[in-house]
């Protein structure tokens, strides 16, 4: 991380007049062409335990001056015309090219903005990525997914169809959307708010968290209550639970942990197992 670069974009997102000052406009458009590149991140993984394992507990660090530069990335660009023909786009930011050099198979008409970064081995179906964005190596992003601005996507994960990851871009403190390695998002799942789901945790069709949803751990004899962060391999389905309001009691959204993921078993295998063991329909 350039130190320079993190005050001088700081200084302008605190005070807009300096964006005319040529060292703060080349600070910010510097940042933008780094997180395309990867060589930045919006945030950051804890770093491996001494073991050589994940550290599945400690949170992520958050560049927030990295987000920062994002916003003041659209103050700074013009509206123009992109076209691709027949395609022709009328927007502030431009789109990110050159996926064959990058090892990226993006299937028309997968749309990634520049300032988001894609892995060697990443296969696009049709959807979209924002800036911001990172993806791992060897993850499927399927058909109409859409990954929001500044989320976090681990590598070897899967994006069902129509799975929508939340842009967390403000404030630019706040924890982004973060989805780990190995994880299975099945079709229609929505993850907003900064939730973070963990390591090979696999998410059954149609699951919604949020950072207020009641994640409910009921495989003990006692329920264990998350919010705001699925376990790593853990196996998550829809559920609902009544709640009294002034006019009467109705069933509200939860999600729950019926099972886990076995961490020496296959991924494949165990993803398998996983959805035929409990149920979960992807």
């Amino acid at each position: 991380m350039s130190v320079l670069d993190s005050e001088l974009v700081h200084n302008a997102f605190t005070d807009r007049a300096l964006l005319a000052r040529a060292d703060h406009k080349s600070a910010v458009l510097r940042t933008i062409e780094r997180l395309d590149r990867g060589e930045l991140r919006i945030a950051n993984p804890p770093a491996a335990a001494a073991s050589g394992e994940p550290d599945e507990t400690s949170p992520w660090t958050v560049n927030a001056w990295c987000k920062e530069a994002v916003l003041l990335y659209f103050a700074l660009q013009e509206m123009v015309v992109h076209d691709l023909a027949p395609f022709e786009w009328h927007d502030k930011i431009p789109l990110k090219r050159g996926f064959r050099e990058a090892g990226v198979r993006a299937v028309p008409p997968a749309t990634v903005r520049f300032g988001a970064h894609i892995e060697a081995g990443v296969i696009l179906m049709p959807s979209y990525i924002n800036i911001g964005a990172y993806v791992g190596s060897g993850t499927m992003v399927d058909t109409w997914a859409t990954v929001g601005s500044c989320a976090q996507v681990g590598k070897n994960v899967h994006l069902s169809g129509g799975v929508g990851l939340g842009g967390v871009l403000e404030p630019p403190s706040a924890t982004p959307v973060i989805i780990e390695d190995g994880a299975f998002l099945g079709s229609r799942v929505i993850v907003v708010e900064g939730v973070r789901v963990g390591r090979e945790a696999v998410l059954g069709a149609g699951v919604v968290l949020a950072s207020s949803t009641r994640i409910i751990d009921v495989t003990g004899a006692s329920p264990v209550e998350h919010r705001g962060f699925v376990p790593p391999r853990s196996v998550v389905i829809p559920g609902t639970l009544p709640k009294t309001f002034p006019a009467g009691t109705y069933q509200v959204p939860v999600a729950l942990i019926i099972g886990k993921r076995t961490a020496s078993t296959d991924q494949k295998t165990s993803l398998n197992a996983a959805l035929r063991d409990f149920g979960v329909t992807a």
